[in-house]
């Protein structure tokens, strides 16, 4: 069951070509910065630098959550970082070592915290302002178990299917079915927890439903890779209904439009510093003023 001819690896691997795909160019096996570049500080405490892709859309969205419950102090710059080689800037990598979007600096107390990876910024976010992580232990731990679920599951769907389906370069038959087997089978982990339970840790949003959304509904609704038709993910109906109601959110449809590149125009908001950037800097109204 193959359409690529046999590989034998060598003993001892070495970079000596680009891996192909869409990202070769930017891909590398080693960290650190390629190039000195700072970072834009705004006027908020909470500067976040980062693209709207799905880990992306997970921490706009809890801004926007914890603006929408009164929050103030969750007020935000959010700085648009592509990722076309922009992640290896000094400024960009002195925040996430491991130059990956999002990552946040709190500038709140007089030493400013940094904090990278997602699902650790919405923790960081949720203990900080206490909302959207319950207190009560059984509540907190299944919060927990979904956010981490989702930590452990989403590199198969992005990395494994996602990759294979459609960036690589050769569609190689054995590792898209072995990938689409195991997103089908979390589509079903997904499923079966939403037949009885609104949302992930039960009757109450929280920043589990934050963590996966992004991904998963997004999935659900056809958005990642053009898979839909392919996983057939009309079939998860208790997805849907709890896909659909968190995109109904009004802080949900704002996040979704923070550090956005593609799609309608007056859906991008490249930059947010201000709630009223969403009326009135989006792509539609300020044209290619924001891509620069």
């Amino acid at each position: 069951m193959t359409d690529t001819p046999a590989y034998e690896p060598p003993k001892v691997w070495t970079w000596n070509k680009e891996s192909g795909g869409r990202f070769a160019s930017i891909n590398r096996p080693i960290a650190g910065p390629t190039h000195d570049k700072e970072l834009p500080v705004g006027r908020h405490p909470l500067q976040l630098y980062s693209l709207a892709t799905p880990n992306g859309v997970k921490v706009t969205v809890m801004l926007e959550e914890l603006l929408a419950a009164g929050h103030k102090g969750a007020e935000y710059d959010a700085w648009l970082i592509k990722i076309d080689g922009n992640q290896f800037g000094s400024g960009f990598v002195a925040v996430n070592p491991n130059s990956k979007i999002p990552a946040l600096m709190d500038r709140s107390s007089p030493e400013p915290i940094r904090v990278f990876e997602s699902g650790s910024i919405l923790v960081y976010l949720a203990e900080k302002f206490g909302a959207f992580l319950p207190t009560d232990a059984k509540t907190r731990a299944e919060t927990f178990s979904w956010l981490f679920w989702q930590m452990g599951a989403a590199p198969y769907l992005g990395g494994g299917f996602g990759h294979f389906y459609a960036y690589a370069p050769t569609k190689i038959e054995y590792a898209i079915d072995r990938f689409a087997m195991e997103v089908k089978r979390q589509l079903d982990v997904l499923d079966r927890r939403l037949a009885d339970n609104e949302y992930l840790a039960g009757d109450v949003y929280t920043i589990a439903d934050m963590a996966v959304w992004p991904w998963y509904g997004g999935l659900a609704k056809g958005l990642l890779y053009g898979g839909g038709e392919f996983l057939s993910v009309q079939d998860y109906k208790n997805v849907q209904r709890w896909t659909d109601a968190i995109a109904a959110r009004p802080a949900v449809k704002r996040g979704r439009m923070v550090n956005r590149t593609w799609g309608e125009p007056s859906s991008q908001l490249h930059e947010r510093h201000d709630a009223s950037d969403f009326e009135t800097r989006t792509q539609d109204k300020i044209g290619e003023l924001a891509a620069s």
